[in-house]
């Protein structure tokens, strides 16, 4: 096997952390919304093939564990900063506090980056075999952060890669961790021999592969396509809560239900700040005039507390709920030991009950829905429940918490990922954006401009059948991962 020319020196470099931080913010450039100006796929890839030159030319698991926070330090103060303006803006913390916590949050999320390049230069040979070493190391550290604590995978490498990007197709097989997994073995292969015919043909091997796969239909047509009226009410985020404003969004969406009839309207996730049960009898015939309505609305339970819920309606008021599973730590509930963070901070209704973690899909409109509450669609494979019976997913978000920043198109291209994995139509109803319809292909089919009060009205079709990725989620993209580093752990010890 051809050696890897190595160069050690005794320290991280200044110019070395500017560096690794350098490519971590270039790496954001690869996510929405830039992709509405250039063509911005292949930036995760540089930005990984760069930080694997700096981790190569480590002396130390500890000098390239500083390395990889840093690399993440830029990846995710440029990339999720938007916290802040929840925290400070809406939240109500104190600006300094509010940029702390965000600090923090950031450096948690790079310490994940940070453990990949420690592992990386333990169990390293200085061979062409390390870039499987890298990938490896990489996807697990991702699927670490997306799991543990809850976990959080938002800006996880494989969203970058929305259409038009070749390696999208990979997400029906693999998903979203195994086209993150295949990004970074790109990435590996570039920048450690780019000069080899071997590399390049894998690397288009693996391009072309994916133009295969996304041109496969894994899914089934079922049924007539359905009007959808997605609403979109744009109702501030400051005067939401407000006793006084209540009429607002009231009146906001019973007249956009009322101008854009369709089969089934959708309400994003809490559109009329009231239990359901306190919903006007009349608003509710108001919603589901035209036919069957779904409602984002907190749901009272039983022990006397409060659900995040979507309660799908008939005209004849015959309703059903779903319960959001996945809650956000500190925006939802207060994780253990952290009640006092809500001294700080003040969240409207921070204390939601969560629903079971398997539910039904709501049948409305001869559809079979898969709901899913704000960043409930961030974790693919907790979506796979309810598959192979809905014929439609439709995503509930209020992402006015985090006003005009990256959050909303970065979530729109996170449904894109979804709908490409599941192969089934993603529709979204947000309260400021992105409302949209995307594709079982992950192409955005529709989509209404962010903070305007209006209806997106599409038609959707239902579809049956399975992918890949739904038969086995992420259990394939795992083994790929845990097996390349296994390889380079038995290699290292013969």
């Amino acid at each position: 096997m051809t050696d890897l020319p190595t160069q050690r020196r005794p320290a991280a470099s200044l110019l070395a952390v500017v560096a690794a931080f350098a490519l971590g913010a270039f790496c954001v450039l690869g996510f929405a919304p830039f992709d509405r100006y250039f063509a911005v796929w292949p930036a995760p890839t540089l930005a990984l093939g760069g930080l694997f030159l700096l981790w190569r030319r480590s002396a130390t698991a500890r000098e390239a564990m500083l390395l990889g926070l840093a690399w993440g330090a830029g990846f995710f103060l440029c990339g999720v900063s938007w916290v802040y303006v929840s925290l400070s803006q809406f939240g109500g913390m104190a600006p300094p506090l509010a940029a702390v916590a965000t600090l923090l949050f950031c450096l948690y999320l790079a310490l994940f980056p940070a453990l990949a390049g420690g592992l990386f230069l333990r169990w390293r040979r200085n061979t062409t075999r390390d870039v499987w070493l890298f990938a490896g190391l990489w996807t697990l550290a991702e699927w670490l952060r997306g799991t543990l604590f809850t976990g959080f995978p938002w800006l996880a490498v494989g969203y970058s890669q929305s259409p038009p990007s070749p390696l999208a197709g990979w997400a029906s097989v693999l998903g979203m961790y195994g086209v993150g997994f295949i990004v970074a073995l790109i990435a590996g292969m570039f920048a450690a021999a780019w000069r080899k015919p071997a590399a390049w043909i894998s690397i288009l091997l693996l391009l072309g592969l994916g133009g295969l796969l996304r041109a496969m239909d894994w899914t089934q047509a079922v049924g007539a396509p359905v009007t959808v009226s997605l609403l979109q009410g744009n109702v501030p985020q400051s005067l939401k809560w407000d006793p006084q404003r209540l009429p607002l969004s009231v009146e906001t969406y019973v007249r956009l239900a009322r101008a854009h009839p369709a089969t089934l309207t959708v309400l994003p996730e809490t559109a009329i700040p009231l239990y359901f049960n306190q919903v006007p009898r009349d608003v509710l015939r108001d919603l589901t005039r035209h036919g069957d309505a779904l409602l984002g609305v907190a749901i009272g339970t039983t022990d006397g507390g409060y659900a995040n819920g979507v309660v799908a309606l008939t005209p004849q008021l015959v309703a059903r709920a779903y319960t959001k599973r996945h809650l956000v730590p500190f925006g939802e509930y207060p994780p253990p030991g952290f009640a006092w963070f809500f001294n700080f901070a003040r969240i409207p209704m921070s204390n939601f009950t969560a629903g079971p973690p398997r539910q039904e899909p709501l049948e409305v409109a001869g559809q079979r829905i898969a709901p899913n509450i704000c960043y409930e669609d961030l974790f693919g494979e907790e979506l796979l429940g309810a598959l192979p019976a809905a014929t439609l997913l439709v995503n509930f978000s209020n992402t006015a918490w985090f006003g005009d920043s990256l959050a909303q198109p970065q979530h729109l291209q996170i449904a894109q990922l979804r709908a490409i994995e599941t192969g089934r139509v993603m529709l979204r109803a947000t309260n400021t954006g992105m409302t949209a319809m995307v594709g079982a292909n992950g192409i955005v089919a529709a989509a209404l401009p962010p903070f305007s009060v209006d209806a997106l009205v599409v038609q959707a079709q239902g579809r049956s059948g399975l992918t890949p990725y739904a038969r086995w989620g992420n259990l394939l993209a795992l083994l790929i991962a845990i097996g390349a580093c296994l390889t380079a752990v038995r290699r290292r010890k013969n």
